[in-house]
């Protein structure tokens, strides 16, 4: 698997931009759109990503009836937000990770690390975690919690 994949990317990408779009957690996304959904964007991301990621993440809420709550990590955040694209990579990079390390595959990985502790470790904007090394995310989610 090469150290960059944009249809992980793109995937990883959209789950967050639906995410702050309905204001669900990440892993409640991934659980609405099933493996079916998921595979679904996958598949296609070359050419989903030819549309405004708006477009195209409103048609995922409305197919998957994705529906609002109150996780809103973007209000709540005190500093600089980053932006979906850059929450998009780290969860590719880490995918990235545990394929090539554990041999699974990347679609089904996709469910597994976004309904894991991970998840909101890395949607909380207010610590460091989302952006500290790619390495050290790995080591994080393979101990089951935030190393020291």
């Amino acid at each position: 698997m090469s150290k960059f994949n944009n249809d992980l990317f793109y995937t990883c990408s959209l789950i967050e931009f639906i995410g702050r779009q309905q204001n669900q957690k990440r892993s409640a996304v991934v659980k609405e759109l099933g493996d079916e959904g998921i595979r679904r964007i996958y598949q296609y991301s070359s050419v989903f990503h030819c549309e405004p990621i708006e477009k195209v993440a409103h048609e995922f809420i409305e197919i998957y009836h994705i529906p609002k709550s109150n996780f809103d990590n973007v209000k709540a955040c005190q500093y600089n937000v980053p932006d979906y694209w850059t929450i998009g990579e780290v969860y590719e990079r880490l995918i990235e990770d545990i394929a090539e390390n554990l041999h699974q595959d990347v679609a089904d990985l996709i469910s597994e690390i976004y309904q894991s502790w991970i998840d909101d470790a890395i949607s909380n904007y207010n610590s460091d975690f989302y952006y500290q090394s790619r390495e050290y995310i790995f080591q994080c989610y393979l101990a089951g919690n935030v190393l020291e």
